[in-house]
């Protein structure tokens, strides 16, 4: 689901991504609805590429998104948007306690909540990628068909 789900450099909010050509992305921002189009010279990045830093690894956006969602039960954040670096950084511990404090800015996690927010009111909820089920059962079938070959 994130995988269509677009930030674009120099526009605030997300977008939907529509369809997309060549050299050009049709997009719907998920503020106002409005379509326009992103071109091939912007930066576009899917929420779906993106990971955090902590400590050990890098841990993609989606289980960020999800942990977040636990935390506050699947309702919107509710912080003041001049809300201080230290509560920030205080309020993200709790979500992904290993975090890299030195890599992950405050306007990084200000980001991530303002996404967050921005996602439950489209009633996007569900963060993680599931595997379909189809595909999954194509490829048992294909390992159960090699093993049968190789006997």
């Amino acid at each position: 689901m994130l995988k269509k789900i677009l930030s674009v450099s120099g526009r605030s909010g997300l977008f939907k991504l529509i369809s997309k050509g060549k050299n050009i992305f049709i997009v719907e921002s998920m503020i106002d609805g409005k379509r326009i189009p992103v071109y091939t010279k912007d930066k576009v990045v899917s929420l779906g590429d993106i990971s955090i830093y902590t400590d050990k690894e890098e841990v993609p956006l989606a289980k960020v998104l999800t942990a977040i969602k636990q935390k506050e039960n699947g309702a919107q954040i509710v912080f003041s948007s001049t809300i201080k670096p230290e509560e920030l950084r205080t309020y993200f511990a709790e979500v992904l306690p290993d975090f890299d404090k030195e890599r992950v800015y405050p306007s990084d996690i200000k980001k991530m909540m303002n996404w967050y927010n921005l996602l439950i009111q489209n009633d996007l909820t569900d963060f993680e990628e599931k595997e379909d089920l189809a595909e999954k059962e194509d490829t048992v079938e294909d390992e159960n068909v090699e093993n049968t070959e190789n006997k």
